[in-house]
């Protein structure tokens, strides 16, 4: 029997809106994996730390708050400092098209903008994640 995909849900930053991010959880889990939500308005710090003690195969982070230029690197260079890289990052919410070159370039493997189909999401996952 294969692994479970062990994904943490996360939402860095002052934004306070979560209904993208459930909608995920949601549709992650229904596609199998195993969904860890840590709420709102997490730090990076708090994010990788739960994400190590969590043993998630995936951080998966939605921000509507304009802070993603910030808050996303920051998350790929703790996941660095604490020789967890294994962790893959994706991401979605409102991004400017001009951002995503650099976010990538960051490390984040994959940004999901609105209007993403979840099951584009749940296959990159699935495609990605070494089983």
């Amino acid at each position: 029997m294969s692994k479970l995909i062990r994904v943490l849900v996360a939402k860095p930053g002052l934004d306070g809106h979560d209904r993208g991010a459930k909608m995920i959880a949601r549709a992650l889990r229904d596609a199998g994996m195993e969904v860890i939500y840590t709420g709102l308005r997490q730090t990076p710090e708090q994010i990788v730390a739960a994400a190590i003690q969590e043993d998630v195969d995936v951080i998966g982070m939605s921000i509507l708050s304009g802070a993603h230029n910030h808050l996303f690197p920051k998350v790929v260079q703790l996941l660095k400092e604490q020789n967890a890289e294994d962790i893959m990052v994706i991401a979605g919410g409102v991004i400017p098209e001009e951002d995503i070159p650099g976010l990538k370039e960051a490390g984040i493997a994959a940004i999901f903008t609105p209007g993403t189909p979840t099951s584009e999401t749940v296959e990159f996952i699935k495609t990605h994640v070494n089983q």
